[in-house]
């Protein structure tokens, strides 16, 4: 009888003890369930999300369209014509400012000439030269005719008229090229102010400049066009009908 009882007391000393460990066991296991859980949580806070990530690529697409956006504007305002940015016109047409500038010039240009008996295009002076150095240079004349206070020798395709005194002295020097005969006089009286004088031959109209004690400028201005016909730099003291010197 002492016998059983001391092993039953071994059996129940034995289960109590298999259900310690068990208990530990178990207890073990939940730690370390709980102890991964929260690895995992920490892990899933540590990582981007999703949707985040593809507003990042959204972005940078943003950004690389934009470059390219300024870049191809860039590009496009540099392929503009460069009159266009400066507000003028093209290098193919002259803006109404510019040619009123170009034609006072030109017409400046005539004046000072004048002061030395000269037009522009014919290489003889009036008072300097003698109609021998123009025929020795150009040949004879088209044709000469008398007219007011001296002849006139013709060279159509020189656009000239030279006039001379008796003595072969030139006194007057004409030139009808083509540039002259889109002149107008508004334009004339804006750059050179207001005529000293103006007569009338016939039909035309005669505007006088005095460029120099010794030298006028005239612009015949024909009724017809409204423009200037001819122009003409002349020497009062040598439209005499006498010989030269």
């Amino acid at each position: 009888m002492e016998m059983n009882r001391m092993k039953r007391k071994q059996t129940v000393k034995l289960l109590a003890f298999a259900a310690l460990l068990i208990g530990a066991m178990m207890l073990s296991a939940c730690s370390n369930n709980n102890s991964a859980n929260d690895t995992n949580t920490d892990t899933q806070n540590n990582v981007t999300p999703p949707a985040d990530s593809t507003n990042t690529g959204n972005d940078q697409s943003s950004d690389g369209n934009a470059a390219n956006t300024n870049g191809s504007t860039g590009g496009n305002a540099s392929n503009q014509p460069a009159d266009n940015a400066e507000g003028g016109s093209s290098d193919n047409s002259s803006s109404p400012s510019n040619d009123g500038s170009q034609t006072a010039r030109d017409l400046e240009a005539m004046l000072n000439l004048a002061k030395d008996g000269k037009v522009k295009g014919i290489p003889f002076a009036a008072d300097k030269n003698l109609i021998d150095d123009v025929e020795k240079d150009w040949g004879k004349s088209d044709k000469t005719d008398f007219a007011g206070k001296g002849n006139y020798a013709t060279y159509a395709k020189k656009h000239a008229v030279i006039g001379f005194n008796k003595g072969s002295q030139i006194f007057d020097v004409r030139s009808d090229a083509p540039e002259l005969q889109k002149l107008t006089l508004e334009q004339i009286e804006a750059a050179l102010g207001k005529a000293e004088k103006v007569t009338k031959n016939g039909s035309d109209t005669i505007y006088t400049y005095k460029a120099s004690d010794s030298f006028e400028l005239r612009f015949i201005i024909s009724a017809d066009t409204g423009k200037v016909d001819h122009i003409s730099v002349y020497a009062p003291a040598d439209a005499v009908n006498n010989m030269a010197g």
